[in-house]
């Protein structure tokens, strides 16, 4: 049944408001909404905030397409956003403006009844605004509610998350399972594996394996700090500097490089601090030999940094999708990844696969790659997922 409306949940992105970088999780939601906005399906937007709902037309949602990519910058606070926002006023000014340009502020129990025709469709994508009482309530409204599942590593690694975030987690998935109409997977590990977690909670929703598309920006040289010395050998890590992608193993790879090969190679870190642990944290502060952080680059940079690197390393100990392979890949450049199920499904045998732990073979492989006059991918990749095959095989399905 075709959508009579779409109500895209923009929690999130709104929420990143004051960050200097988008998320994979941000990419994804900001790649719905731009999509969505050019459909001539009546669209809605979502915004929890500290005083309830917000309810946006069109123009909300163009207004947070808008301020995700810098297009607008809103500069008023209003007394709520004042009493709310202290520790974000840039997430307290984009609530302002929303606010002016809301339909309904409602709370929780009240969401959407009446504002939207029957039949519409809830989408959410950022793993925000996922509880029981909101997924209940857009149901009582009468509308169907498709969530996307990133992935389960908060409840299959721990150890990978805040102390936290398994819990969080875990509250968001029981309400998935008790209320969503459907739920989309990026792979058929990563449902595999959501499933089984459903199963427990004692309901799995229909499911659709859709794998996200992939959005290079065009290289910008110019883009990238000045002076910045990318004469060859260099490797790049991209992402943001948390356990889980295991920066760490690189670090104990350039020591031992640094010891026994001559020249060092150089390794960019491409990529904000997170919440790593002070160890790490305290490693990178020293200023290991060869290794530069590099945050906050926009996405033509990263694309120039990318293109004259002898392979884009990807150690993560678990990952749900892994977009900065895929974009890598966009970019024919080599890949040097860990070992998982996820990659082996979406890459084929494009990359070369190290285990997460082995210091000695990250070692070796980065020490040969960066004596090759260029490091060439030798293997083959499946075709590489589009976002309007995505987009496609979502609302055909729901």
């Amino acid at each position: 049944m075709a959508a009579t409306a779409h109500l895209i949940d923009l929690t999130r992105l709104v929420s990143r408001q004051g960050h200097r970088t988008l998320t994979g999780i941000d990419r994804v939601e900001l790649a719905w909404l731009s999509h969505l906005l050019t459909l001539e399906t009546p669209l809605y937007a979502l915004v929890r905030t500290p005083a309830g709902c917000l309810l946006l037309p069109r123009a909300g949602a163009q207004a947070v397409q808008d301020m995700a990519l810098g297009r607008l910058v809103p500069d008023r606070l209003d007394l709520l956003s004042r009493l709310t926002r202290r520790g974000n006023p840039a997430r307290g000014r984009a609530e302002t403006l929303l606010r002016r340009m809301a339909i309904a502020r409602l709370p929780i129990w009240a969401l959407a009844r009446g504002a939207l025709p029957q039949g519409a469709l809830y989408l959410n994508f950022g793993h925000s605004n996922l509880s029981a009482p909101v997924l209940a309530a857009l149901g009582k409204a009468g509308l169907r509610r498709v969530v996307m599942v990133h992935d389960c590593i908060p409840l299959d690694h721990p150890e990978y998350s805040r102390a936290d975030a398994p819990a969080a987690f875990a509250a968001k998935l029981a309400a998935v399972s008790a209320h969503a109409d459907a739920v989309i997977h990026l792979t058929h590990a990563t449902r595999a594996g959501t499933e089984v977690h459903l199963s427990r909670l004692g309901r799995v929703p229909p499911g659709i394996v859709a794998p996200l598309g992939v959005t290079v920006a065009p290289p910008d040289p110019s883009a990238l700090p000045s002076g910045l010395d990318l004469t060859p050998p260099y490797f790049v890590i991209l992402g943001t500097i948390e356990p889980r992608k295991n920066h760490a193993l690189l670090l104990d790879v350039w020591d031992h490089l640094a010891k026994t090969s001559a020249p060092l190679p150089r390794l960019f870190i491409a990529g904000g601090r997170g919440w790593a642990g002070p160890d790490l944290l305290a490693r990178l502060d020293r200023h290991p030999p060869g290794v530069i952080e590099l945050p906050g680059l926009s996405d033509g940079a990263v694309s120039a940094l990318l293109s004259g690197a002898r392979a884009l390393l990807f150690p993560s100990h678990a990952e749900g999708f892994g977009l900065p392979a895929i974009e890598a890949v966009a970019l024919s450049v080599p890949l040097i990844c860990s070992d998982l199920p996820v990659f082996h499904e979406i890459l084929n045998d494009y990359p070369v696969y190290l285990r997460p732990d082995d210091i000695y073979s990250w070692s070796e492989t980065i020490k040969e790659v960066s004596g090759a006059d260029r490091f060439a991918a030798t293997g083959s990749v499946h075709v590489l997922p589009q976002w309007q095959e995505h987009f496609r095989a979502v609302l055909t399905s729901v």
